[in-house]
């Protein structure tokens, strides 16, 4: 039985809510200073085990698809995302994240013929202000390389996942194969960068044995998997307006695990940012327009759905006009 709506959300919400773990757990429990060696571990071992389960490799031009989304929403996205971790705090890497909704509010109107509606901006500044709330205060000083580098990791991310939505997937491969295809493609990109520039892996204790691991099992291939699926079943725009739950997970556990302080402001920023997550649900929701009995009557037929919506059983219309858009 299909999955509902809701269901699809909850489910989806899991990934950047494991997200919300990556910058505790690089800064706890991994070797210092390593971005492209802790980006290379995340993606490839989780690629290589979801390509064994899938079963399934890229056929024409898929190939060069794959390499694309991986390099986007893998193989450049990892490797900024851990830079600027190391060199800047976690509060103001959050916050240029959280302008995710923004870009991709934008990249769907141009890529996916989505307009932009007043709700859905309103909302996105929402989520990015209450996030703001919740870490600047902790967020410590700028660090330029840092910025320029969580700015670089938003946009390649939010570009991989509107031209995830774009190209869809192959007839017969589910998201386990798409999945498996960006992580493997991302962690063979990132395989000889990380050689090149930061020379042989380091020793490793049992603590980074330890963080490795959950990064490339619940942290990458299973939060992957969830989020690569929500993009097949939720529009672009939904999907990212979960993205605020990450930078809330993280401050949660930095006040439950790390012994870091939640004052009002910070607990009104988190509403601010929940709700906005919530709101932005509805707010991208797909609208549908009917036509009306009398546009029947003189000839004029339904707008016909994509042919690849068909093929993946939604009702994405080809009619461009008015509601039809998808928000």
């Amino acid at each position: 039985m299909a999955a509902t709506r809701p269901t699809v959300i909850a489910l989806t919400a899991l990934a950047p809510v494991s997200w919300g773990t990556t910058y505790a757990v690089t800064t706890e429990f991994l070797p210092a200073d390593r971005p492209l060696f802790t980006g290379l571990m995340r993606a490839l071992p989780a690629g290589l085990l979801l390509l064994a389960l899938a079963r399934v490799l890229p056929r024409g031009v898929w190939w060069g698809k794959a390499a694309v989304l991986g390099a986007l929403n893998i193989g450049a996205f990892f490797p900024l995302l851990f830079l600027s971790a190391y060199r800047m705090p976690g509060g103001m890497a959050a916050v240029v994240g959280s302008i995710g909704p923004l870009l991709v509010v934008a990249l769907s109107a141009l890529l996916l013929g989505q307009r932009p509606t007043t709700r859905s901006v309103l909302t996105a500044v929402a989520a990015a202000f209450g996030v703001s709330l919740v870490v600047l205060e902790a967020a410590g000083g700028l660090d330029a390389i840092g910025v320029l580098a969580a700015v670089a990791a938003t946009a390649s991310m939010s570009l991989g996942t509107v031209l995830t939505k774009r190209w869809g997937r192959p007839d017969g491969v589910g998201p386990l194969a798409l999945t498996a295809w960006q992580l493997t493609a991302g962690g063979l990109l990132l395989a000889p960068v990380a050689l090149l520039v930061e020379g042989a892996p380091p020793a490793l204790d049992g603590p980074a044995v330890g963080g490795y691991l959950y990064l490339a099992l619940a942290n990458t291939a299973l939060a992957y998997w969830l989020w690569f699926r929500g993009i097949g079943r939720l529009s672009a725009t939904q999907v990212t307006f979960l993205g605020p739950l990450s930078p809330l997970t993280a401050a949660v556990i930095g006040w439950a695990v790390l012994g870091e302080a939640l004052g009002p402001v910070q607990l009104a920023g988190m509403a601010l940012a929940f709700g906005a997550t919530l709101a932005g649900q509805a707010a991208a929701r797909p609208r549908v327009v009917a036509v009306a009995p009398a546009a029947r009557a003189h000839g004029r037929r339904e707008a016909a759905p994509f042919s690849s919506a068909s093929k993946n059983g939604r009702k994405d219309s080809m009619d461009l006009t008015g509601q039809a858009l998808r928000r």
